[in-house]
């Protein structure tokens, strides 16, 4: 059944200090709108709750790039089109302009933002494993002020996240640190384009001599949230990727692997399927190293 649109409001404030000043006004009562890309989905097929919604759409606070020396900062209103044509996100988050070009159609990519992707806290979302592997930092802003927290501690559970009801998310910050890495990205879906991942790694390595000496490692559609490997990083740091040795390695990823992913049958997949996937990239991504 699709939705009323009579049933719900919409204010446009048009800046970004008069959206905190109405969300404090009224926490927890509005729902930010950016793109659209999935609240308009989820009006449609008449299953969206929020009833008071305000829109980011437009707001200059919230849409720029910037870079530095050392770091690149990404407003929460940057689409996915503008990080796919930007050199730096090209050239040093090869990860990440990755996700940018899988997340659904050119006009998706128009009109979906970064922040929304994080914020709708969807664990087969594209663009949070490099997030998670480039161990972003998040800027979450409210008219009392603002704190830094680590991407890493963002997801809480399934569509839950740690935005208090009067926050918004304002930028994602990277450092410029990874030159020395080995990147591999791959997506697994019903479709090569617009489809939800069934299965996603992101992942990161600095191998010297034939041993690994770091691996980070992202995941989508593995846990209820979108998640570090953490356990299978751990197997894999200290452990040679020469040819003599890299079957031995390999194994003990799949083991590692097999024990801390926790993914489930849905309908797009099952937990089965997800899990040999799964296993499958790593040991892709190991080949190349």
């Amino acid at each position: 059944m699709r939705s009323n649109v009579l049933q719900y409001d919409l204010i446009a404030p048009g800046s970004l200090a008069a959206v905190l000043s109405a969300m404090a006004g009224s926490p927890g009562e509005f729902t930010p709108i950016a793109g659209g890309t999935e609240l308009m989905v989820a009006l449609g097929a008449g299953r969206l709750g929020a009833k008071k919604l305000v829109s980011l759409w437009g707001i200059p606070e919230l849409r720029f790039i910037e870079v530095s020396d050392d770091t690149v900062t990404i407003g929460a209103g940057t689409t996915f089109s503008d990080l796919r044509r930007h050199p730096v996100i090209a050239g040093d988050f090869t990860l990440l302009a990755q996700a940018a070009s899988w997340t659904g159609s050119i006009a998706n990519q128009n009109r979906g933002t970064l922040g929304g992707n994080c914020v709708n806290a969807s664990p087969a979302a594209d663009s949070p494993p490099a997030l998670l592997v480039y161990e972003a930092e998040l800027r979450l802003v409210s008219a009392s002020g603002e704190r830094i927290l680590p991407y890493g501690e963002f997801h809480l559970g399934y569509k839950k996240t740690a935005l208090r009801p009067d926050e918004l998310l304002h930028s994602i910050q990277m450092k410029r640190n990874f030159g020395g890495y080995v990147s591999y990205a791959r997506k697994v879906g019903t479709r090569n384009a617009q489809a939800i991942s069934k299965v996603a790694i992101a992942a990161l390595a600095r191998v010297t001599g034939g041993v690994i000496e770091e691996v980070r490692l992202g995941a989508a559609s593995l846990r209820e949230t979108p998640a570090r490997l953490a356990v299978t990083e751990a197997a894999l740091t200290g452990r040679s990727v020469a040819k003599g040795d890299l079957a031995e390695t390999i194994a003990a990823a799949r083991t590692a692997l097999a024990g801390e992913c926790k993914p489930i049958d849905d309908i797009r997949s099952t937990a089965k399927y997800r899990a040999a996937v799964a296993g499958n990239l790593v040991e892709e991504f190991l080949r190349g190293v």
